[in-house]
């Protein structure tokens, strides 16, 4: 464990300190957690030393996992291609039933918890003699390092050549605290204002790690470009137009081993681009557990989702009797707000095409992504959107709204020139969605036209291998600016 405390711009290997609050396997709300424990393994293949670093919660299966204690603070355990996580154990913050929140609500001292989380993941690297050349923060709960390293570890030695990079996962969750709280952090007061954490009166983490951070990431290139709009920059427009020139989109990737229709073994049958048939099989297998009539001629349509509005939930709601009047069968799978929990048990009781799961059963996602036909994404917004490109990798094609990383990843179909592997609507209107799910239907009734896109789906390659070396690329800028 640690390192030979040589630098990348020393010549050595580069040392990459990742600080994710949730990681795969070990804790997860969101893919925050699957990009934080799918990426550091690739960046290892390309030859990095990368340590991940995430709170050691009550959740987490220590036997399960082989996490071992180095100290009374922290523990250790290893994932793919060697990678090191360390928890950082404090029973008082983490030792609760769930990561961010209980009952819906926000855990009152979130700001003390993610302080002491960021204030000991420094004090680990020096712990282990881990000299890193990138510090790479996600999402607001991190965001605390990088300023602390422009203002209290500003003239540490061990420090004077890391960089920080601050990867936005979903700009909507801010950490936002009163400013009374200021002094929890050990932070001045001269960090409190319009140039700093202030933002309308209250502390924003995230907003610090926008200012202080020396490249800013976020997860789809559209996504990027969005951020910077009052439509979708949620009151931090000004500041990403502001640090417009160290903003870059990276797309997420997934990863192709779990989602590989050829080896997933919660399918009925596996199959490939190269023998479609089994997934016939597999959605004869889902019409039976959700006790929908078997029939493969039948349209099955699919969504795997958060019952939100951000999801498009809104726009689904108006149309939704609609749709299950059309010759379709529906398949719903998710949990959410309380008012669409009412809607789809209403549509249940009211359609025997119908199939609604309020629940999150990752089985049954599995089996949702292999035998729909098609899956349905209508996002309000999207920053990268996982479900349409494991959607893909199963050969079920998505319909999407064209926003964030479903208008990186989803091109639409043209019947003309045949090219595109997917069905794609504008304008952020029931109405629209309707027609885009009625011309996704016209081809599906092509059954050879259907079957080439279906191929054409599978073959889309969304693995981290292309995100990781650009991940790596700008690593090495980083180390070579001087800002």
């Amino acid at each position: 464990m640690g390192g030979n405390g040589k630098h990348a711009s020393q010549g050595g290997i580069m040392k990459v300190l990742f600080c994710s609050s949730e990681v795969v396997p070990f804790a997860k709300t969101g893919g925050l957690a699957d990009v934080a424990g799918t990426l550091p393994p690739e960046l290892a293949n390309l030859g990095v030393e990368i340590k991940v670093v995430l709170p050691y919660y009550k959740s987490i299966e220590t036997k399960k996992f082989k996490i071992k204690k180095i100290d009374k603070d922290t523990a250790v355990a290893v994932i793919q291609n060697n990678v090191e996580v360390y928890f950082i154990e404090n029973k008082k913050y983490f030792d609760r039933a769930s990561l961010y929140q209980y009952n819906g609500v926000d855990y009152r001292d979130n700001l003390e918890r993610f302080t002491y989380y960021c204030q000991q993941t420094l004090k680990l690297a020096k712990k282990i003699k881990f000299k890193p050349d990138i510090i790479h923060c996600n999402d607001w709960q991190s965001a605390l390092i990088p300023i602390y390293l422009k203002t209290i570890y500003k003239k540490d030695v061990f420090y004077k050549k890391t960089k920080t990079v601050f990867t936005i996962h979903n700009l909507g969750y801010q950490g936002l605290f009163p400013k009374e709280d200021l002094a929890l952090t050990g932070l001045s007061d001269a960090v409190f204002s319009i140039d700093g954490l202030e933002f309308y009166g209250r502390i924003n983490l995230l907003k610090g790690g926008l200012l202080f951070s020396d490249k800013i990431t976020t997860v789809s290139a559209t996504y990027a470009e969005e951020i910077q709009t009052p439509q979708f920059g949620c009151g931090l427009e000004g500041v990403l137009q502001k640090r417009k020139s160290d903003l870059s989109g990276i797309l997420n990737g997934i990863n192709c081993q779990d989602w590989d229709p050829k080896k997933n073994k919660a399918l009925t049958k596996n199959y490939g681009p190269d023998d479609i048939e089994g997934k016939y099989n597999n959605k004869t297998n889902l019409q039976k557990i959700c006790k929908l009539k078997v029939n493969n001629r039948i349209p099955l349509l699919g969504i795997i989702t958060r019952l939100a509005d951000q999801k498009g939930l809104d726009i689904l709601a108006e149309v939704i009797d609609k749709i299950v009047q059309m010759p379709i069968q529906f398949v719903l799978l998710g949990t959410g707000d309380p008012k669409y929990h009412k809607l789809f048990e209403s549509i249940k009781d009211k359609y025997k095409n119908t199939a609604i799961y309020l629940s999150f059963d990752p089985k049954l996602a599995y089996k949702i992504y292999a035998g729909s036909d098609m899956f349905l994404m209508p996002s309000y917004y999207e920053p990268c959107g996982l479900g349409q490109l494991i959607s893909l990798n199963f050969g079920t094609i998505p319909i999407v709204r064209k926003t964030g990383g479903l208008a990186d990843t989803v091109v639409d179909y043209d019947p003309f020139s045949k090219k595109g592997n997917g069905f794609v609507f504008d304008n952020y209107q029931s109405g629209a969605l309707l027609e885009t799910i009625k011309r996704a239907l016209c081809v599906y009734h092509d059954a050879e036209e259907w079957k080439r896109l279906v191929r054409g789906a599978m073959k889309c390659n969304f693995s981290w291998e292309a995100s990781a070396s650009e991940y790596y690329t700008l690593y090495k800028k980083t180390i070579g600016s001087k800002k």
